[in-house]
């Protein structure tokens, strides 16, 4: 049941959750603390979680709330069919800043947001973004993506894909299968070699001690 006890949904703003019937909050608690807490990729810093409404009491919420923030994610209720989610409403006036300013606010703002690809990226097609990148499908060959975060595939990657593109170092790749053409993070390369089996658990690649290291982790 643990697999099913929290399943997960992309959308154009962040990720929504919704949880088995028969789960105990306890059950619920413990097995999003192990996905966070084993740094497999499951969630990306900065990313939107939305819970779901009418399940969790308040004092549960607030929880899950405060675990989310400690991994530097944003967890909110889902909004209602009627309501603006937080990042869509007006924000009250603020005294003007200088044109450097708004430009760095711009690049750290885009870089903790998440865009997530509902679909395969085929051949021949490039996703570039200042935010990390949550794909929802395969990345084939032929594909690149480029991050200024981190990169999560749940799917076969097999394309070229390039994290922290921005020098960030302490970005992530992490794929269900990891089979790129070529792997990037900030300034450091890797390339797969000629034959490559598929792997049977999830995999991800980080920088340590200078240079791109891959290794199997639990999803």
């Amino acid at each position: 049941m643990s697999e099913d006890m929290v399943k997960i949904k992309g959308g154009s703003l962040g990720l929504s959750l919704t949880f088995a019937p028969q789960a105990s909050y306890e059950d619920i608690f413990r097995n999003l603390q192990e996905k966070l807490e084993s740094g497999s990729g499951f969630f990306l810093r900065g990313t939107m979680v939305f819970l779901p409404r009418d399940v969790l009491s308040d004092a549960e919420r607030e929880e899950l709330q405060r675990l989310f923030h400690e991994h530097g994610l944003i967890c909110r209720l889902q909004p209602l069919e009627n309501e603006k989610p937080a990042a869509q409403q007006a924000a009250p006036a603020a005294p003007a800043a200088t044109a450097q300013q708004e430009a760095a606010a711009s690049h750290n703002a885009e870089t903790q947001e998440m865009l997530v690809v509902n679909k395969t990226v085929r051949g021949g097609q490039e996703i570039r973004t200042n935010s990390s990148v949550l794909v929802c499908g395969n990345v084939n060959p032929g594909a690149q993506i480029i991050a200024g975060g981190s990169i999560d595939v749940r799917g076969i990657c097999r394309g070229m894909v390039h994290a922290g593109a921005f020098g960030d170092t302490s970005a992530i790749v992490v794929a269900d299968h990891l089979m790129p053409t070529q792997i990037r993070i900030a300034s450091f390369i890797a390339r797969s070699p000629d034959q490559m089996d598929m792997t049977e658990k999830a995999e991800r690649a980080s920088i340590k001690d200078g240079q791109i290291v891959i290794e199997p982790i639990e999803r």
